[in-house]
C-alpha cells in the first residue's frame, strides 16, 4: 500500500508539473508575467523570488509577496504536481504583461502548452523506457532492436470461450502446453490446432505466479481453426541505443496519441448514439491501484503507464468542455468570430459550472472504483494499444 501511495504521488506530481511548465515557459516567452510558479499545490511552504534592488528573498507560508521583480518559485504543502499563476489569465489585468492583453494566437498557444508538454514527457519516459529494456511486441521491430526475453503473451480474451471459462487473463504469458515449449505463435498454434477437443494442460505465467490451466480447443468461428479463444502475441524486452531510443520514444508517443484520439472518438461516439460505454473507466483510486501494479512490476513498467497516462491527460484536458484548456481556447475561437471576447463573467459561471460538473464525475468514477477495481485494465489498455 505505502508503495502503491508513493509511486502514485510521485507519477500525478511528474504529470501534474510538466503540464503548468508548459504553460509557465510559453507565459515567460511572450511577456506574461507568471506570478507564482511552484511545486505541489498551496498552501506555500516557501518561496523565493527576485526583489526590486535585485537580491533574493525567501518567504515562508502564505505571505503576500508585494516587492518581487517577476515569480516567485515556491514548494508547497500539497505535493500534488505543481500549478502557475498568470498574470490577468482570468481577465483582472488588461496590463501589458498580463494575460489577456496578448494576442488571440498567442493566448492560444500559452493554453496549449500544458498538454503539448505531457506528450513531449510521453515521449521521453518511452525514450528512457527504451534506454533500459522495455517489454514490446517482437513482429515489427525497427533495425538496432536489442530484443531479449522472449515470451508468448495472451493480447485478447474472446468472451464465452474455453479460454474465459477457465479464467485467463490479459497479459498472461503462455510458458508451455503439455510440457512442450513453443519459439513463436505460430508453432503454438498449429499445436493448438492438431488437438481439437483434447484437453490441453497450459502453464500460465502470471506476475510472480505459475498456474496450470486445463483448456480444451475447439473449432472457432473467428478463424475456423481450433483454438482456445484467445490472441496472442510475440513480446520481449526491446532495447535501443540510446540516440534510436530517443527517435522511437518520439515516434511511439505520436502513435500511441493517435490511437488514443481514435479511442476516445469511439467512445463519445458511442456515447452519442446510445450505445453505451465499451471501455472501462477509471479514476483517483482506479488510476493508484493500476499505479501500484506497475510499481510492482518494474520501474520500466512505471515509465510505461506514466506515458499512457500522461498522454490520457493531454488529451482529456483539450476537450472543449469548459473548465478545460480546450473549453478556454473554445472561447478564443468565439472571441476571434465574434471580433470581441465573451463576457468575462458568463466565461467564469460558465467554467464553473463545467468544473462543478467534472468533480461530480471523478467521484462517480471514484465510487465505481472503489465497488469494482479491476486488476487487469492496464494489461488491457496497454496490449490493445501497443500490441
Amino acid at each position: 500500500m505505502l508503495l502503491t501511495i508513493i509511486t502514485f504521488i510521485l507519477v500525478l506530481s511528474v504529470l501534474v508539473f510538466a503540464h503548468e511548465l508548459g504553460h509557465f515557459l510559453t507565459a515567460r516567452r511572450f511577456g506574461v508575467r507568471a506570478e507564482e510558479f511552484g511545486f505541489g499545490f498551496p498552501p506555500r511552504a516557501v518561496g523565493i523570488y527576485k526583489k526590486i534592488d535585485g537580491k533574493w528573498q525567501t518567504v515562508f507560508g502564505s505571505k503576500e509577496v508585494t516587492d518581487a521583480v517577476n515569480t516567485v518559485y515556491s514548494l508547497n504543502w500539497l505535493p500534488l504536481g505543481g500549478f502557475v499563476k498568470i498574470k490577468g489569465e482570468n481577465g483582472d489585468s488588461n496590463d501589458p504583461d498580463s494575460f489577456i492583453s496578448k494576442k488571440i494566437w498567442q493566448r492560444t498557444i500559452m493554453l496549449s502548452a500544458g498538454v503539448s508538454m505531457n506528450v513531449v514527457l510521453a515521449a521521453v519516459l518511452i525514450s528512457l523506457g527504451f534506454m533500459i529494456g522495455m517489454p514490446q511486441p517482437t513482429d515489427d521491430l525497427s533495425p538496432g532492436a536489442q530484443v531479449s526475453d522472449r515470451k508468448i503473451q495472451v493480447s485478447q480474451v474472446l468472451p464465452d470461450s474455453p479460454a474465459a471459462h477457465v479464467g485467463v487473463k490479459l497479459g498472461d504469458t503462455i510458458f508451455s502446453i503439455n510440457g512442450k515449449q513453443f519459439s513463436g505463435y505460430g508453432e503454438l498454434q498449429n499445436f493448438v490446432d492438431q488437438n481439437v477437443n483434447k484437453p490441453l494442460a497450459y502453464q500460465i505465467l502470471r506476475q510472480n505466479q505459475s498456474l496450470t490451466l486445463k483448456i480444451t480447443p475447439k473449432i472457432m468461428a473467428e478463424t475456423g481453426k481450433g483454438g482456445i479463444g484467445v490472441g496472442i502475441v510475440e513480446t520481449g524486452i526491446v532495447r535501443y541505443a540510446w540516440y534510436r531510443a530517443i527517435w522511437e520514444g518520439t515516434r511511439t508517443a505520436v502513435l500511441l496519441t493517435w490511437a488514443i484520439l481514435v479511442a476516445f472518438y469511439e467512445l463519445l461516439k458511442n456515447l452519442i448514439l446510445g450505445h453505451g460505454v465499451s471501455a472501462d473507466l477509471a479514476g483517483p483510486v482506479g488510476i493508484a491501484s493500476l499505479t501500484g501494479q506497475a510499481a510492482r512490476m518494474g520501474l520500466v513498467y512505471v515509465l510505461q503507464f506514466a506515458a499512457m497516462l500522461s498522454i490520457n491527460l493531454a488529451i482529456l484536458n483539450f476537450l472543449p468542455f469548459p473548465a478545460l484548456d480546450g473549453g478556454r481556447v473554445l472561447f478564443l475561437i468565439i472571441e476571434k468570430i465574434k471580433g470581441k471576447p465573451v463576457n468575462r463573467e458568463v466565461e467564469a459561471v460558465i467554467h464553473n459550472i463545467g468544473f462543478t460538473l467534472l468533480m461530480v464525475l471523478i467521484l462517480a468514477v471514484t465510487y465505481r472504483d472503489i465497488a469494482r477495481l479491476s486488476g487487469g485494465f492496464f494489461m488491457m489498455l496497454w496490449n490493445k494499444i501497443a500490441g
